[in-house]
């Protein structure tokens, strides 16, 4: 086929971060395909430098708005780990429950405002309010929901307050127990529905075999908060070898760095956990995953939303079973702590380093920390799930624009965005993400 493509495309909305994608195809052929991240540095590990490892999780989880509670956690796992603080089978039931409610929120935004206009044939969420009034009450009535058990829980929707290194500085009585779980039970129904909508839906036939990255572990629970890190290669390493596997790099064509691990590239995220761990889910998320068509070791990045849809079902479920389980036995109130501190004084400081490893809604997350024996930071890295999984957009890109050159501009320019958004990437907190130039047609 002998074409040449010219498309350009400013502003692509429903994703989060700056950038551009440059794709060059002559005569039929793809002689330029890149993904250019064009984001200035935030110099969030600068600012840790020189500050008490017990702020670290405060200024770390202002890295996002949507997974700050996600960063919070790994920043205080991270810091433990430099401490050598074991926290208490009640924190980390806590923290997986903080965890679940971060996973849903993010999950369902990106389901229902960033996605599913695409698969509903419209530009923006705004015009499903007249289109589709009921889906948009859901989604932000769902969305609500998970705002409100992360305030009960600690303190706030956004930028967790009483989540620390040590535990939780308040812990829920049995009324804010009884209320996240009416809260929670409340929306099932909504759960039910999102997962018969999608069902409704088509997406994109594509595929592409890389390698899948995430936490693994051997206790039979499906991996979130702690585990090993693992690749549907067989890689099996500690998190404290997390260097070996993202394998960081530099592109000229990018302000974010790239990442490999046994292959050109690896994927983080919904799909990756799903491919590792799928037979670790809830019942009922293993059934939804059944009702979707979601087999394992898919290879379509498309259908990583279709994951994360099951990664809620899950998250919610389990979710309502850790409050029962505690309600059955009880908040030990005696845990709360303050900065600093547990319930037997002051939390020995020493010099040490320490790393989290978190699964966050876009992937496994890690934080890593060196403190001196005044407990101060003096050295920190953060790497990130979407930089992690922009070499493995790009590759993807690479195989997908020779597969619908016959397509219109319009086809091939939504085929494109599209790719990019199933990936729910998260660069920055800015408004857009990317602009596509097709050169040469």
């Amino acid at each position: 086929m002998s074409k040449n493509v010219k498309v350009n495309v400013e502003y692509l909305t429903r994703v989060e971060g700056h950038g551009n994608i440059v794709v060059n195809v002559k005569n039929g052929q793809l002689e330029e395909c890149r993904l250019e991240i064009v984001e200035a540095p935030r110099f969030f590990e600068g600012m840790l430098r020189g500050r008490s490892i017990f702020e670290a999780q405060h200024i770390t989880s202002r890295i996002c708005g949507i997974c700050a509670c996600a960063h919070t956690l790994a920043s205080v796992q991270a810091a433990e780990d430099a401490l050598g603080f074991k926290p208490s089978p009640q924190t980390i039931k806590l923290r997986k429950l903080l965890l679940h409610q971060e996973i849903l929120d993010s999950h369902l935004l990106h389901i229902y405002l960033l996605v599913a206009p695409d698969l509903l044939g419209v530009k923006s969420f705004i015009p499903l309010i007249d289109s589709h009034n009921k889906v948009v009450r859901r989604a932000l009535r769902m969305k609500k929901a998970f705002n409100d058990v992360c305030d009960i829980l600690v303190g706030r929707h956004v930028h967790p307050i009483s989540c620390i290194a040590g535990g939780f500085t308040k812990l829920p009585n049995e009324k804010d127990l009884d209320s996240m779980l009416s809260i929670l039970k409340g929306i099932q129904p909504d759960m039910d529905a999102t997962i018969d909508l999608l069902a409704t839906l088509t997406f994109p036939g594509f595929e592409r075999e890389t390698e899948y990255v995430g936490l693994v572990n051997h206790n039979g629970e499906y991996p979130l908060l702690e585990g090993e890190i693992g690749s549907t290669d067989g890689l099996r390493l500690s998190k404290k070898d997390y260097k070996k596997v993202t394998n960081e790099f530099i592109v000229g064509h990018s302000s974010a760095k790239h990442a490999k691990a046994s292959r050109e590239s690896y994927m983080v995220g919904a799909l990756a956990r799903y491919n590792l761990n799928h037979q670790k889910l809830h019942p009922k998320a293993l059934k939804t995953a059944d009702s979707l068509k979601l087999k394992p070791m898919t290879v379509n990045s498309f259908l990583n939303t279709v994951a994360q849809a099951v990664e809620c079902v899950h998250s919610l479920e389990d979710s309502i079973a850790i409050l029962e389980d505690l309600k059955k036995s009880g908040v030990d109130q005696n845990e709360a702590v303050v900065v600093g501190l547990n319930e037997k004084g002051t939390i020995p400081v020493r010099a040490g380093s320490g790393v989290g490893a978190v699964e966050v809604p876009r992937g496994i997350l890690f934080h890593h920390y060196e403190i001196d024996e005044k407990g101060k930071i003096v050295n920190a890295n953060c790497v990130i799930p979407t930089g992690q999984n922009l070499n493995n957009i790009e590759h993807d890109m690479r195989k997908l624009v020779p597969e619908i050159l016959n397509k219109t501009d319009e086809e091939i320019t939504l085929a494109m965005e599209m790719l990019v958004r199933a990936y729910d990437p998260c660069i920055s907190c800015s408004a857009h993400f990317l602009n596509v130039r097709f050169i040469g047609r």
